[in-house]
Order: C-alpha cells, then structure tokens, then sequence
C-alpha cells in the first residue's frame, strides 16, 4: 500500500521550515504534510513526595506490572489512587485485585464530576464500597510521606502515607500511591517549533484539525480543540476521519466528490461503561449550566437496588436533553439517539424514566435499527457497517466470531458483544437464517461467551459464583447442563477448590464426588502416576489399599492403575492410606488433564534421543489440575518411533536431535483425529510457552463438552490460508490477536493456585464430612448391601444390570402413590444445617434410603427414594438439582441424566417414576411424612431392591405392624398388605 512503517527509532526534532522529521537514529525524513498524533500521558500533579518508591502513574502493562512487583516486594497492604476518574476507579480496582486495601483519593466533591451529578454518585459509591473500597472525596492531598514521617524532597524513602490540608483530617497509611489524574499532552515536538501549543498544553487546531503551520495537522489528545483536549477514543476517529480527507483533499489534490468541507466541529462526550461491574452512563447534555432555564429534571433514585437515572428534558418536556444513568444503563443507546438526534418522545416522558429492570424491557427492542448508529466505539463501528459485514459472510458464514473479525466490532473492550451479537440474529433473521448457540434454556450466550463475559468482568467479585453469573446474565434456576459448564468455568478462572463455598452443587456425577461413579453406584479410585513413573513404595500401597477394601484392581491404556468398587464413604480412608506414599489425584473424574503417557527416552532406550520420562513429568506435573470444557491427554515420545503414540493425543511431543516436534488438536476416542504439527525443533521451556498458550486459547474459546480437534477444526484458516493450524501458529507464536500475555498470565495463575483436590479432603473435617453416606446417622450400608457381586478371575464384579426395558423394580414404573392408602407421620430425619443448600443428601430410613433435596435457591424442599429407577443404584442423591422453562422443579439421575420432577416423581423424558414424600420444616428440623418403617422397608428396603435380588413377600409375624393390624390400629387395605 506504499506505505513505510519505521519502528524503534523515536522522532527527536521536527523542522517546519525545511519541513523534515528526525529520529534517534539520526535518520532525516522530508515530508509535505505531518500529522501530529503523539497522543498523551499521565499528568502527575505537583505534590510533594511523588519522587518516592511506591508512587506509580497507572497508563501502561509496564505500569501495571511495576505495580504487582511492588506489592510483592514490600508486602503493601493499602494504597491510595489520586483521582476519581473513568481511569482512577479502574485503577483503584486493580489494586484490589492485587489483595491491597483500595482508597480512592478525589479532590472533587463527587466521582466522575464531568459524567454524573451527586445522586449518580451516591448510587456510584455504594456499589464501589460493597467490593470493599474505600471513598475519599473532597480531598486535598498536600504531600506523599516517606518513612518516619518525613515530608523533605530530597527524601528517597518509600512513600509510607498521604497527607491532607484538609482541617482535621489525620494521615492515610499506605504503602502504595498509583496516581491517575488525567493526562498531559505529548506536545514537546511542538515546543521546539513555531507551532502554537495551548497554555496548558496541546497543539492548537481549526476545525479541518490544521495547526498554525501550514502542511501540519493535529489529532487524538494532542490536539487543543476550542481550547478543549478530548480524550475518549471515539473523538479521536471522527479527528482522524477528518484529517485524512483534508489532506487527501487539500494537500495531495485527490477529487474525493464531497460536497461539503470536511469539519470536526466538536464531539459526543456521551459515554457507556461497565465501571467495577456497574453500569455507568452519561449522554447529551448531562450537566447544563445553572443559569439555563429551559430545564426541567426527572429522577429515580433507587438506592436499595442501586440504581439512579436522571433524565433532562427541555422546559416544555418535548424534547431530551441529556441523562446520568448509574446502575442500569440498558436503554442507553434508545436514550442516546433521542437525546443526540432527536426523535419524538411518549405522551408521557415520565415513561422512559424508569430502569428496564423495573418495567421489564428486553435488550432487543432497545437496540436502534438506524444503521448510522455507532455499536462500537473502541473501533467506531455502526450498526450498518455490521449489517453490510453479515450480508457478505451470508448466512452459512456469519457467526458471532467471523462478524467480530470482520467488521472489529466488539474486538476492543468487548462491552458491545451483546449488541453484536443480537443484530446478528436479526440480520440472519432477515436472510432466512437463525442464530442458536444458546448454552441451555438458562442462558442465551454459549460456553465462550459465557466464558468471555466472565473474564472480561470489570468486577470480578460479581461473576464468582454460579449464582451472581445466573443473576446477572442468566435466569431460572439452571440444570444439569449451566451448572457443571459454569463450574468447570469457574474453576479455570478461579480455580478455588470445587467442593467450597456451594460451588459442588455445579458437579457432574464424577467431579461432585472427586471420583468416578461406576455400575451400581461404587466409585473408582485412579492415584496420578506422572509420566508412567512410579515407586516400589508406592506400588505396595495400592497393592495393601486395593486388599483392604476389595477393589478391583486394573491397568489403564495411560500408564496408571484403576481401582473399582470403593463406595463414596470409603473414598477419603482410601485417599488418605494413598497419600501417606506421595499419590495424588489423578483427576480422571474431571475434565481436565488426564495423563502425559511417555516412553523411556533417553534414559533406558537405546534409540531415544530425548529424556521423554523427565519431561512427561514436567508436563503433567505443570498441568494437573487444570480444568477445561473437555478433558485432555498427552504424550512424549522419545524418539520417531514414536512408542507413546504423542499424535494420538490432544497435544503430544516427539523428540529430535533438537528438542521436540510439538502437534496438537489429536484424539482418539469415536472419530480419531491426527494431531497437527505446530512447531518444530523447539527446547522444553518453548514447548511449554506454547503449550500454555494452545490450552488456554482453548479453555477460553471452545463450546461446552469440546475436545481439542473439534474445536481446532473450526477455528478460522491463518492470513495465508493452510488451515486452522496456520491461525494457531500466528495466534500462539507471533501473537496476532495480541492476547498471548493474557494467555501466559493466566495459565500461571491455574499452575501455581493447583491443590491437590484429596489432601485437601482428607485434610479436612467438614470437606471430609461431605463424603458420610447419610446425614443422618453413623450407620452405613455396605456395597454387598445394595449391589450383588460376583467372581471374576480372581476378582469381584458387580453382576450385570437387567436390560432396559425389563421390570426392575417391585411397583410399576408409572406409579408414584404406592403409599396412598398408608397411614403417615411426621419424622424427624435431620436438622436443616445438616443438609447442604442446592444438593441432595441421603438419609437412612429403616433399611430405606431416601434422598432429600434443599432447593435453597428456591426455598424449597422435595424427598424422593434414594434409587434410581432405571438401574437400580443408589445415586439419585448424588444428582443435580435445576428447573425447567415452565417452572418445574428436577434433578437429574447422575447414571444416565435421567430428569425426574422432584414435585410428582414423574420422569420428564420417560415413563419412569420416582415415590415422593411430603418434607415440611419445623424450627430447625427437617421433617418428612413418612408410612412406618416396615411398610417403607417393604417397597424401597436396600436388601430387597439390592440390584440382582429380588423381593415379593414379607414376613410380618411378630413385629408391631401384624399387631397393629390383628388389634384393628391399623386398617388391612395398608399398601403392603
């Protein structure tokens, strides 16, 4: 494009008279014309002390990485932000993600003073203090204090507090001062030239952005328009919009057919932001002057839902002025465009006031279908410009992705995204197509989506639970599908142990029990084994762990060792008995990493070339734990023979004279795939660089239940074509995206929060207590009791299930009232304390096991038979809990994700059925009505439903129900007799 980029050699001089422009390399550049688009950068005031150690300027990734080694260093504890701006609440929010005490130091009266008034920050405050910073306003920083309190400028000691001149104020104890009060032009070229520069800094230009040279022209935030020096970005496009097609126009002699002369006349200071996680938003004129008459204000402060939205119309309320919306900043762009472009307002103003929580507007009908309106303003993109990028994907070819890519629309803060997102749907709509990638009824956004919102959160504190992600992009109550895909979202962002703080309640079968469940019930036990290395001490133990509670022991095709048959009570003795030898969880219950399998390589093999073992280890040992949308495998191999079979794998490495050869996007499984070369020759920390970045992208890019080759296979072809191998190579080595250090960080993050999941069970007694088989009572059922075993080869097996189809219960399947003519009574079977919120727990009843479920997030309670009518196994406890469209209270069977209403016992997708029982709360106690014991026993008894027994008849002579029934207590129609 005729185009000379010169990069690392800054511009030291600029001579208007000869018209040339000179680097630090020396190298001179004649020009005709020169834009100045130096940009800014942080003004600091002059306040005493800003020389010290612990005083940052909060602008770049450099800055922000000055920061955190700060903070590592000298153990800050608190710090202080100077400045109540955009900038300055970022800044102090990042400071609390740093685990430091947050101040936020504003000489202003209010926050934000040129966006909202003092009700939008009354509302502001309130939700910055809920995250537990600290508001300081109206105050006057008179110094940065050193050490002992000194105050002298040619002290060098850290800064240790900050001082104010206000009367009666003490000193702020900080160890920490990240200043953010505004910018300074970057005019100092200018300086040295007879270009006009304003008082106060920046280039001062017309409204064709000419500065008082000819041939010279300013934009961006080094240009003083009337006197005025704009810093969002959205006029500095309009300023480089103008700009070029003067020059091209004026300077070069191009006919560019405009009609007018090209005019930047000012700007849209209008603003939407999610600041710390809370809508913000200011339009039109949001402050008119005091002495302004034709005024007239209406206001709603909401200050327990945290909402305020001041609406300014004219006098004669026909038109609107300008807005403050705090809180909930949904309509915005409706409100804008009457506000900038005026439009006709409700017979009623009043009616747009309030919040679209309140009267239960839905984004869609808020988003304008003028197409000259601006979606995004990172990259100033209008709601045409996407239209017209849909149109020419068609309908096979535009989703959410390739329109982003396309179009850059929602590719810088990503605040957009949702508006993207929904012209899409409409714009198919309109071609004939449809849009779907709905994660479940709960939520209208996919896995990436989801995943994209949450990491991109402002406030992170308000997206760290399934419940504040369901309020806040979700609805309904969720169900077996949103709640794992969260959990799984949860823990590679978090990564807090997946049993804490409610969040096992989001568990699939296997991670809700950190173990396997198998046929029957019984779980599988499977130690880590990195790389396939393992030691005679540690063989011994399993060998004596296996013995003592009769598992079935057996290799896996991954270099480790099965254990099966262990019941979920028996599962933290087994661990701990495990641990005391160094094993750790192998993970082979979660999406995660599984194994790095490994030759021997160098150390034994007489062809290896490579340590392949030592690095299998290193690798594995790098990515335990880490959770992802599917799990993962891999494999090193020591040599080209290729004995670990590494291009079968999800990534894979086979060494070479140099290093390794790295493939990724391989899987076995039910459609083998062929894993792709990615690199060649590269040394084991490379490897590792890559590997952390292949992972992550994935982690953050792919659907629900997603191997890697699938999701590689969709992934958009590199710039000069070869396929989705191509894309991944400028995206993980030349970082195209720009996203790598993201990548890199937070890869790190999940490698050096990793907890070994058992230890930290078997370490402690109320995760452990999360494993007791009832809540009830100390009493266990033993796996003989509920499942019949038989010999095989030495070892025992549960025997084979009945074929679908066949009765495999004592009632009929559609029935749900077997106990209708019993007579009933309220029985105590534990206190509410005793039953986690959100999950099923069993209770023993007799010989019964009965499932009871706490819906707290709907204040509700349901008990059910604790076996699952399919196949008879005793999990039905173990379930997740959710809801349906229309309502319906469920929980899913975790065998076979059979849905069963919690309410009738009605299987929703199927003829199955569950009996119910009635629970009611008392005080503290949870009470169920229940039929006597023996008549319970006689249905849902362990020994008699035990899968491979069977049991018709029971024999009453001698016990309190056949004297019940010979005295005339008990009527004879009872459902057992």
């Amino acid at each position: 494009n005729n185009v000379e980029l010169l990069l690392n050699d800054k511009v030291v001089s600029v001579d208007t008279k000869s018209k040339t422009v000179t680097g630090a390399s020396g190298k001179t550049i004649d020009y005709d014309v020169a834009v100045f688009a130096t940009g800014s950068f942080p003004f600091v005031p002059p306040i005493p002390g800003k020389q010290r150690p612990g005083v940052f300027v909060y602008r770049t990734i450099e800055d922000l990485e000055a920061m955190l080694a700060y903070v590592k260093e000298n153990n800050v504890k608190s710090a202080a932000v100077i400045g109540g701006g955009l900038l300055g609440l970022e800044a102090a929010k990042a400071v609390a993600d740093m685990k430091v005490e947050s101040h936020i130091i504003e000489f202003a009266p209010i926050l934000m003073c040129r966006q909202i008034d003092q009700g939008g920050h009354d509302a502001l405050v309130g939700k910055i203090e809920e995250m537990g910073l600290k508001v300081h306003c109206g105050a006057r920083t008179e110094s940065f204090v050193g050490e002992n309190g000194s105050t002298d400028m040619e002290d060098m000691s850290p800064v240790s507090a900050l001082r104010f001149s206000n009367e009666g104020w003490d000193d702020l104890d900080v160890q920490m001062v990240v200043v953010s009060a505004g910018i300074k032009p970057r005019d100092e070229l200018a300086r040295d030239t007879d270009i006009v520069v304003g008082e106060r800094g920046g280039i001062v230009v017309d409204e064709q952005l000419k500065t008082s040279v000819d041939g010279t022209y300013a934009i961006g935030e080094i240009a003083l328009y009337n006197n005025f020096i704009y810093g969002l970005i959205a006029p500095g496009y309009d300023m480089a919009g103008v700009c070029s097609k003067i020059v091209a126009q004026e300077q070069l002699g191009y006919d560019l057919g405009l009609e007018e002369t090209p005019a930047f006349t000012g700007a849209d200071l209008s603003t939407k932001l999610k600041l710390l996680g809370c809508d913000v938003a200011s339009f039109g004129e949001n402050q008119p002057p005091p002495d302004d008459a034709d005024v007239s204000d209406l206001v709603w402060n909401d200050p327990i839902g945290g909402i305020y939205r001041k609406l300014i119309f004219n006098k004669a309320g026909t038109r609107l002025r300008g807005g403050i919306l705090v809180g909930d900043a949904n309509d915005y762009s409706k409100l804008h465009k009457l506000a900038v472009q005026g439009g006709e307002l409700p017979e009623n103003p009043a009616m747009l006031l309030a919040p679209t929580s309140a009267r239960g507007d839905v984004e869609e009908e808020e988003l304008s279908d003028d197409p000259n309106t601006q979606i995004c303003s990172c990259n100033d993109v209008t709601r045409g410009d996407i239209a017209d990028t849909i149109k020419s994907l068609g309908v096979d070819g535009a989703s959410l992705a390739e329109v982003k890519t396309c179009s850059k629309a929602g590719t810088g803060c990503g605040g957009c995204e949702p508006d993207v997102k929904m012209i899409l749907k409409q714009e198919l709509e309109k071609m004939g197509g449809s849009l779907s990638n709905h994660l479940c009824e709960h939520f209208a956004y996919s896995r990436p989506e989801l995943m994209a919102l949450v990491r991109t959160d402002a406030d992170p504190t308000s997206v760290d639970s399934f419940e504040k992600i369901l309020h806040k992009h979700g609805h309904g109550d969720g169900c077996e599908i949103c709640k794992p895909t969260i959990g799984s979202i949860l823990a590679s962002t978090y990564n807090g142990i997946i049993l804490d703080d409610g969040r096992d309640a989001l568990q699939d079968t296997n991670d809700r029990s950190l173990a396997n469940m198998q046929r029957g019930g019984t779980y599988s036990v499977v130690p880590r084994v990195p790389g396939g290395e393992i030691t005679p001490e540690q063989l011994i133990q399993m060998g004596e762990t296996a013995k003592k509670y009769n598992l079935y022991s057996k290799i896996t095709g991954a270099q480790r060792i099965d254990f099966f048959g262990a019941s979920k009570y028996q599962l933290p003795d087994i661990w701990e008995e495990l641990g005391s030898v160094g094993l750790e969880s192998g993970h082979a219950y979660g999406k995660a990493l599984r194994t790095v399998k490994s030759c021997v390589g160098s150390t034994w093999c007489r062809f290896g070339v490579q340590d392949s073992v030592g690095f299998a280890i290193r690798v594995e040992n790098r990515y335990k734990g880490v959770r992802s949308p599917h799990k993962t495998k891999s494999a090193v191999s020591g040599c080209v023979r290729e004995c670990a079979e590494a291009q079968g794998k999800d990534f894979g490495m086979i060494a070479t004279e140099n290093g390794y050869n790295l493939y990724v996007g391989g899987n076995g499984g039910v459609n083998p795939v062929h894993a792709q070369l990615l690199a060649t020759d590269i040394d084991e920390d490379t490897v590792l660089k890559y590997l952390d970045r292949y992972l992550m992208y994935y982690i953050l890019t792919a659907d629900r239940l997603e191997r890697t080759a699938p999701w590689q296979a969709k992934l958009p072809s590199g710039k000069n074509g070869g396929g989705p191998i191509e894309h991944l190579k400028e995206v993980i080595i030349e970082d195209s995206l720009g996203i790598c250090g993201e990548l890199d960080s937070r890869m790190q993050y999940l490698v050096d929060t990793y907890h070994d999941e058992w230890a930290e069970v078997v370490n402690d007694p109320a995760r452990r207590a999360k494993f007791k088989q009832f809540v009830n009572t100390d009493e266990v059922q033993t796996r003989e009791e509920m499942i019949e075993f038989i010999d095989q080869r030495g070892q025992v097996r549960p025997t084979n299930w009945v074929p679908d189809g066949q009765p495999q219960t004592n009632w009929k399947p559609d029935t749900t009232d077997v106990f209708s003519r019993s007579e009933k009574s309220w029985v105590s079977v534990g206190k509410t304390s005793d039953f986690a919120p959100n999950v099923g727990s069993a209770i023993l009843y007799g010989d019964t096991q009965l499932a009871v479920f706490n819906n707290a997030q709907r204040g509700e309670w349901y008990c059910t038979q604790n076996m699952c009518p399919h196949k008879q196994a005793f999990v039905l406890s173990q379930g997740i809990i959710g809801g349906t469209a229309d309502g319906i209270a469920k929980v899913a069977c975790p065998l076979h994700k059979k849905q069963f209403d919690l309410a009738d016992g009605k299987q929703l997708d199927g003829d199955l059925s569950l009996i119910t029982f009635a629970v009611k709360i008392e005080g503290d106690e949870v009470m169920v009505e229940l039929p006597a014991q023996i008549e319970v026993d006689a249905i849902l008894g362990t020994k008699g439903l035990r899968v491979g027994s069977s049991c018709s008849e029971l024999d009453i002579s001698g016990t309190d129900l056949e004297k019940e029934i010979l005295n005339g207590v008990r009527n004879t129609t009872s459902t057992v007799v």
